[in-house]
């Protein structure tokens, strides 16, 4: 697990086209540029999950968007970023942490 590692469009891309149905390529730089923080699980080189955190500069800080690859889900790659992007929000001065919650999200 990495904390802002650097992190290239193309494997961003396909991280997130195996993991949202409908995804189109994107860049991600001006969504890194402003965020406090980004956790990346790997496997054996390949990015297998993605966390990024992003705030409002004060007290409050998010999750929008936590993936996993579907090969990788339940063995981990989510658990360790997610509670690793709460110690990033916590180390710049957050003190609520705000996570996107749908039903059909409740068993992760």
């Amino acid at each position: 697990m990495e904390v802002r590692p650097p992190l290239s469009d193309a494997e961003l891309n396909e991280l997130f086209a195996a993991a949202w149905p409908g995804h189109r390529a994107a860049s991600f730089a001006a969504v890194l540029e402003r965020s406090t923080a980004w956790i990346a699980a790997r496997r054996a080189g390949r990015l297998v999950g993605c966390v990024h955190v992003a705030g409002d500069g004060g007290a409050h800080a998010f999750i929008p968007d936590t993936t996993v690859h579907p090969d990788e889900r339940r063995r981990g790659p989510g658990v360790r970023p997610v509670r690793a992007a709460a110690e990033a929000a916590r180390a710049s001065g957050a003190q609520w942490l705000h996570v996107d919650d749908e039903p059909h999200l409740a068993a992760f």
